[in-house]
């Protein structure tokens, strides 16, 4: 038994060690020397207890007085919403509620010639919540089949979709890395966008596949998601957050918000994590149109051709609807 504790406690010492020099690297202080000599130090003087200093118990208690300086010095670190941030990020949405009408100040609504050439352009949009129909979710993949980018977007009467993507906000000259973005590197923002926008610049320009699934969602619960949201949005304004690869995500997000408001939630799944199969996820807990076999439902729901012939379109989030089954009532 005391030979298994041991063992347990090794392995627990070693990961957890790992995990810190990690964060040494990447979010340590002074430059990049600095940080990589500061990893260093500390993992061979990890290993160095735990290989010479006996008991063990002492070795323990050595890396253990490490570790709780370690969470000192993380607890320090802050977001901010200072920063030299790239264009696409550099304006943080907020929304003012006056009963039944939201306004969303700084709407991305850009118009782009290539990724990386584009006019910014912001504008503010009203939305009437009793106007309210829907909500759809949108799946673009840019590499892995596991991994995609979920962006909501709800429907309204007589008004354009609002999209909003969870997104890190970079700097200029940061490059987005998920292995960075669970060491405090990034900033969260809610991009609040038009789906010509914040979806075309997908489909159209970075060539990524893009799926678009349209929710059995009714309109009391895709309202308290919407309301839910606004209340993030809002809050980021004041009190600045870090985006996490793990727990505070593109998709864990949405997760956390359905669960502020929907008692009846479904519970964790492990392709909330792998996203890149979230859309069987759905298809399986029947929140998306299941009259069709799932492959041939998925096949309909790539939208990329349609949205590269809808370009510059002010019809852009109708065209690329067109021909996706209806989920049914609402």
């Amino acid at each position: 038994m005391r030979r298994a504790s041991l063992v347990v406690a090794s392995i627990f010492i070693v990961l957890a060690t790992a995990w810190w020099t990690l964060a040494l690297v990447f979010a340590g202080p002074g430059p990049a020397w600095l940080r990589t000599g500061l990893a260093a130090v500390y993992a061979l003087g990890t290993l160095a207890v735990l290989v010479w200093l006996r008991p063990f118990s002492r070795a323990f208690a050595t890396w253990a007085l490490a570790l709780v300086a370690l969470l000192v010095w993380w607890s320090t670190l802050r977001a901010s919403n200072q920063g030299d941030w790239q264009p696409d990020v550099a304006r943080l949405p907020r929304v003012d509620v006056r009963g039944e009408q939201l306004t969303f100040h700084n709407v991305r609504n850009f118009d782009y010639r290539t990724e990386s050439d584009f006019t910014p352009r912001y504008v503010d949009r009203t939305y009437d919540l009793s106007a309210l129909r829907g909500v759809d979710v949108f799946m673009s993949y840019w590499g892995s089949p596991a991994i995609a980018h979920t962006i909501m977007s709800w429907q309204f009467e007589n008004a354009p979709p609002l999209a909003v993507s969870i997104e890190t906000r970079k700097r200029k000259g940061q490059e987005y890395s998920a292995v960075r973005g669970f060491f405090k590197q990034y900033e969260i923002i809610y991009v609040v966008a038009d789906e010509r926008d914040v979806v075309g610049v997908r489909t159209n320009h970075r060539g990524e596949e893009v799926y678009l699934y349209r929710l059995k969602s009714t309109p009391a619960l895709a309202r308290a998601m919407l309301v839910d949201y606004v209340d993030s949005i809002n809050s980021l304004v004041e009190h600045p957050q870090f985006y996490n690869a793990l727990v505070d995500n593109c998709t864990t997000s949405i997760r956390r918000h359905r669960q502020h408001v929907d008692p009846d939630a479904p519970p964790f799944d492990w392709r909330l994590v792998v996203n890149g199969y979230l859309d069987r996820r759905l298809y399986e807990g029947g929140i998306v149109d299941t009259r069709l076999p799932f492959e041939e439902l998925r096949s309909l729901s790539r939208i990329d051709a349609k949205a590269k012939a809808a370009d510059g379109d002010p019809a852009f989030s109708r065209r690329i609807r067109e021909g996706l089954p209806d989920p049914g009532p609402r």
